[in-house]
C-alpha cells in the first residue's frame, strides 16, 4: 500500500498538514525507510511501511463505524504493537485517542470513559474479563475492538469486534487535515497527586519534546534500539518509546509484562538495547540483583535515563560504577509532555536535575509569584512548547495551572550558582521543623544512602504537642532486619548527614510504599498514616504490622 500523505479532506500535500502522522510515519515510508522495525513485542515485530499499512486500515475502521474527525476513543492497551497502530490511526483519521492507565481500577477507568464520552474502546484482551462489568451501560460507548487473544470471562453487553478484523478491509492512507495546534489527543495524569486528570495534547507537541529532549539531550540517532519499563499510557514512557524512536526512524521494545528485576534484565540480555529508560524505584532493585554488570547485559548500552521520582545520588553513582553508563536523571510532567529539566551526557551531578531541555525556560517563584534571581529555592514554573492545551472539562484547575505562557508545575525546587536545579519536593509536600523549610525528597534521599534501606517517604506528622516532625516510612533491603536500633541508627545518620532538626521522629518499617505505575510515591496517601506498633522515639517495635495497617497504605 502506497502512504501518499495528501491530506484527506483538504486535498493539501503532506508538507502542508500538521497532523503528526506525517512526521512520525509517512514521512520514513517517502525517504526510503519503510523496511525498517518500528517495534518488537513479545509476539513479534512491525516495520514502519507495515505499520503505516496498519495505521491506514484503523483509520478506515473508524470512518466505518461513524467515529468521525475530533470524536474520542479510549485506548486500554497493554505496550503491545496494537497500541501504536491504535494511537498513530486515530490521529491519521483526526479522531482523538485518550490514553487510560491500564493499572487503574475498573471503576476508575469507567469514569475516565465517561470523562472523556468515548465512543469506541480499544482493550487489550487480557484486560477484558476484569472490566467488563465496568463497560456496561456507558451511554456514548457503541463498540470494544478486542486486541490479543480473546480470555475467558464475562464478555462485556457493549457490542465487540475483534483488532484483526477492525483494521483489515480496505484502508485511506491519506490523513486527515490538521493544524500543529489542533488537538490530538487526551492523556489522563498518574494519579500522583489525586484523581487522573485529562490533558489535552496537539499535534505540534509530539515533535517538539523529540526535537528538544529526544535530539538534544539524548542525541537519539535511527541506529538506536529503546527500551523504555515506563508504559505508553504515561507522558515519560510515550516519549520514551513512541515519538523519540519514531522521530529519527528507530526502533522500541515494547512489554506488556510486570517490570520485575528478572523480566527487564531478561529483555535487555535478549533485545540489546542501546538506550534505557527507567524509575528510580526499578535501578534500586536492579542493583541487587545478582550478576548485574556491564551495560545490565546489553554490549550496546550507551544511555540510561530516569524520571518519575528524584534519583538518589547513591543510586546513580552505583550504577554508573556497576553498569558503567551513567543514568541521566530528568523532570518532566503530563501537561508538558515530557522532561524539562536534565542532566546531560558527560555532566552528570548525581543528587541533581540539571538544567533546562532546550527549549523549555524555567523560573523559580517565592510564596508571592515573584521571581527568585540567582541562587535560591522556588516553585518552579516551565514555559515551552510542548505545554498542554489545558484539561479536558476543568476549567478551574486548567486556570490554576496553566498562566499564560507558563504551567505552574506545583514543585519546589533549589537553584544553585551553576544554575543546577534540585528537587526539593510537591510544594504541598513540603512543611516546616522548627520554623525552618524541611523536603520530604531530601530525608528520603539521607535515608536511602544508609547501606539497609531501599526505599523511603516522608511526609509531616504533627506531635503531640501539635508540632510537625518528619515522619518516615522505609523499606528495607532484603537481608536487613527491623528494628528498635535500627531506626535510631537511621535516626542518627540523617542528623549527621543533613541536619539535627530534620532527622524523622517516627520511622514505620513497611514492606513497599504506595506509588504510580510510574514509580511516584503517592505522598498524599501516606499522611495521617501511623501502623499499630510503629518504631517511634522512645517506642518498642511489634513488627511486623497487621496485614490490615499494611493493605492501608498499598
Amino acid at each position: 500500500m502506497a502512504i501518499n500523505g495528501h491530506a484527506a479532506e483538504s486535498g493539501l500535500g503532506a508538507e502542508a498538514t500538521g497532523n503528526a502522522v506525517d512526521f512520525f510515519l509517512d514521512r520514513h515510508i517517502r525517504e526510503g525507510r519503510g523496511a525498517r522495525t518500528a517495534f518488537i513485542d513479545e509476539t513479534g515485530s512491525i516495520t514502519y511501511q507495515a505499520l503505516c499499512e496498519a495505521t491506514a486500515g484503523f483509520a478506515s475502521g473508524l470512518r466505518r463505524e461513524a467515529v468521525h474527525r475530533e470524536m474520542r476513543i479510549a485506548l486500554i492497551l497493554l505496550d503491545t504493537i496494537a497500541f501504536p497502530i491504535a494511537f498513530w490511526g486515530a490521529l491519521r483519521a483526526g479522531v482523538v485517542p485518550a490514553l487510560v492507565n491500564t493499572l487503574l481500577p475498573a471503576a476508575q477507568i469507567r469514569t475516565i470513559l465517561e470523562d472523556c464520552r468515548a465512543d469506541v474502546a480499544i482493550v487489550s484482551a487480557a484486560l477484558l474479563p476484569a472490566l467488563a462489568a465496568g463497560l456496561a451501560d456507558i451511554p456514548a460507548l457503541r463498540l470494544i475492538v478486542v486486541a490479543g487473544d480473546a480470555a475467558s470471562g464475562e464478555a462485556p453487553p457493549t457490542r465487540c469486534m475483534d483488532f484483526a478484523t477492525f483494521i483489515a478491509g480496505g484502508a485511506d492512507s491519506r490523513p486527515a487535515a490538521a493544524s500543529a495546534d489542533e488537538l490530538a489527543f487526551l492523556l489522563y495524569t498518574s494519579g500522583s497527586t489525586g484523581k487522573p486528570k485529562g490533558v489535552r495534547h496537539v499535534h505540534g507537541s509530539l515533535r517538539f519534546t523529540a526535537e528538544t529532549f529526544g535530539a538534544q539531550v539524548m542525541g537519539i540517532t535511527a541506529e538506536d534500539l529503546v527500551f523504555s519499563v515506563a508504559k505508553l499510557f504515561f507522558a515519560y514512557g510515550f516519549g520514551n518509546a513512541m515519538t523519540f524512536p519514531l522521530s529519527v526512524g528507530a526502533a522500541a521494545v515494547l512489554s506488556a509484562g510486570r517490570a520485575t528485576p528478572e523480566h527487564v534484565l531478561a529483555l535487555i540480555a535478549q533485545h540489546r538495547p542501546s538506550i534505557f529508560y527507567g524509575v528510580p524505584t526499578l535501578y534500586a532493585r536492579l542493583l541487587n540483583e545478582p550478576g548485574l554488570g556491564r551495560g545490565a547485559g546489553s554490549d550496546r548500552l550507551r544511555c540510561c535515563i530516569s524520571a518519575g521520582e528524584a534519583l538518589p545520588a547513591q543510586i546513580g553513582k552505583r550504577w554508573a560504577a556497576v553498569t558503567g553508563v551513567d543514568i541521566l536523571d530528568a523532570v518532566g510532567s503530563t501537561e508538558m509532555l515530557h522532561a524539562y529539566l536534565s542532566n546531560r551526557p558527560g555532566a552528570v551531578r548525581y543528587g541533581s536535575c540539571g538544567r533546562a531541555v532546550p527549549g523549555y525556560d524555567v523560573r523559580l517563584v517565592d510564596e508571592d509569584g515573584a521571581d527568585i534571581e540567582g541562587a535560591g529555592a522556588g516553585e518552579l514554573l516551565v514555559r515551552g512548547e510542548s505545554m498542554a492545551d489545558g484539561y479536558w472539562n476543568q476549567r478551574e484547575k486548567t486556570h490554576r495551572t496553566f498562566l499564560g505562557e507558563w504551567a505552574v508545575t506545583g514543585d519546589c525546587y533549589t537553584r544553585d550558582a551553576d544554575g543546577i536545579y534540585t528537587f526539593c519536593g510537591r510544594t504541598d509536600d513540603m512543611f516546616k521543623v522548627c520554623g525552618i523549610w524541611v523536603s520530604p525528597v531530601e530525608v528520603e534521599a539521607s535515608l536511602v544512602s544508609h547501606e539497609a534501606v531501599l526505599a523511603a517517604a516522608v511526609v509531616g506528622d504533627q506531635d503531640d504537642h501539635g508540632l510537625t516532625k518528619p515522619r518516615a516510612f522505609v523499606v528495607l533491603q532484603p537481608d536487613r532486619v527491623a528494628s528498635a536500633l535500627l531506626m535510631s541508627q537511621l535516626q542518627d545518620h540523617v542528623k549527621h548527614q543533613i541536619g539535627p532538626w530534620k532527622f524523622p521522629r517516627w520511622i514505620e518499617f513497611v514492606p513497599n510504599l504506595p506509588e504510580t505505575v510510574t514509580g511516584k510515591i503517592q505522598r498524599f496517601r501516606l499522611r495521617g498514616k501511623k501502623l499499630n506498633g510503629a518504631f517511634a522515639d522512645q517506642g518498642m517495635s511489634s513488627w511486623p504490622a497487621s496485614p490490615a495497617a499494611v493493605q492501608s497504605l498499598s
